[in-house]
């Protein structure tokens, strides 16, 4: 640990409005205890599902969020309010009889789909001038969307499944010529929401008949809806990436699951969770592929990660067609969940060193920010006056 951030004050933030807010608690928890075993002054920042905030020692425990109580005992802490005034660090202000100020030097964000891991938050961020975990507000927005993502890899001829997407808009105004759209497509094909994780929302629909009731859930989640074609003989597999420059990638994850996807029951609740790293037996690591299979795998996600944009982490994940052996890039994960630890560990970076080295890229690339000149002396002012008066005159 750099003796200068022993002092400094790192505000990990979870929750939020979501769907995988209990997921973001998950990981925030995680990042929080561990962080802490490191010596770092840890400020627990809890968004509740109402968008309120709370900064309170005690919400750096997992217990408090399982307590069935913990609504009534979050109400006696009040929420705070953000000083937007403050440059380089972020305060909170409690509210009450004795207002005490929270000061946040680093932002951890351990936030998971919209209101979080989309650049909404890195968009706070960036107006305090804090330095901040992760992916910038372009590349989280961009790998947040999966429409978005996979034009990308169309347009810079990395292979992916062929898709489609439309809006709630569109499929109010023409659901007959959304489903002849989709109907273009080979079955069986998967329905999900653009813009969430952890497979929330996603159905594989193998007829004609179930299609309309895939849309309609897809859209309960997201007013986007992306569409794509299945790989059948699939391998779900996952490469994690590390770095800003110069990105590394870790080994190569396998799923193995019984139903039609790696769904949100395999992947948190069956024997502990697999994208938990509880449920070993649900992972292949590194994954059942040659050498050369396992090295284009890797040699794609960094460079995914670089096209996107991405720092400090991100997790690709791709579809193995076992018959053909051809790899697809699928989703971009800009904060995967629990940081995917078990995948570093696993790769010879256990999670101290993974949390020392993702507050460093936070660092370095703020610094660089800092370098950069945001202001712009210009006359443009003086020449106001007469410039207005043209305009009332015309």
């Amino acid at each position: 640990m750099k003796e200068q951030n022993k002092n400094l004050n790192i505000g990990v933030f979870f929750g939020s409005r979501s769907p995988e807010h209990d997921v973001s608690i998950i990981t925030g928890q995680l990042i929080i205890s561990e962080l802490k075993k490191l010596g770092y002054n840890v400020v627990p920042v809890y968004l509740n599902k109402d968008g309120e905030w709370f900064a309170d020692e005690r919400l750096g425990s997992l217990k408090f969020f399982t307590n069935p109580q913990k609504d009534v005992e979050l109400k006696e802490m009040k929420p705070c309010k953000l000083e937007l005034a403050a440059k380089g660090r972020m305060v909170f202000k409690k509210e009450g009889m004795f207002s005490q100020e929270v000061v946040i030097d680093i932002a951890f964000p351990a936030f998971h789909g919209t209101n979080g891991e989309d650049g909404t938050i890195q968009g706070l961020f960036e107006l305090m001038s804090i330095p901040y975990v992760g992916c910038d507000v372009l590349s989280s927005a961009l790998a947040m969307d999966k429409a978005a993502t996979k034009m990308m890899y169309r347009s810079e001829g990395i292979p992916t499944a062929k898709f489609m997407h439309f809006s709630f808009h569109e499929w109010e105004k023409g659901k007959s010529a959304v489903l002849a759209e989709i109907d273009k497509l080979i079955w069986p094909i998967f329905v999900k929401p653009a813009r969430l994780g952890s497979s929330i929302g996603i159905t594989k629909v193998k007829n004609r008949d179930e299609l309309e009731n895939a849309c309609e859930i897809a859209l309960h989640y997201d007013d986007k809806v992306i569409v794509e074609e299945s790989v059948e003989n699939m391998s779900d597999i996952t490469c994690a990436v590390l770095g800003n420059d110069d990105p590394v990638a870790s080994l190569v994850q396998e799923a193995v699951f019984s139903g039609d996807h790696f769904n949100y029951e395999d992947k948190y609740l069956e024997n502990g969770g697999a994208q938990l790293g509880n449920a070993q037996s649900s992972l292949v690591i590194p994954a059942d592929l040659s050498a050369e299979k396992t090295k284009e795998v890797q040699d794609m996600a960094v460079a995914i990660f670089k096209l996107c944009g991405c720092s400090g982490i991100a997790r690709i994940d791709f579809l193995y067609n076992k018959e053909t052996q051809a790899v697809y890039a699928n989703e971009i994960n800009t904060m995967p969940g629990t940081l995917y630890h078990h995948l570093w560990k696993k790769s010879g970076i256990e999670i101290g060193e993974l949390l020392e080295k993702l507050i460093a890229f936070a660092q370095e690339k703020q610094e660089i920010k800092n370098k950069i000149t945001l202001t712009f002396q210009s006359d443009l002012l003086k020449f106001a006056n007469s410039v207005k008066l043209k305009i009332d005159k015309e």
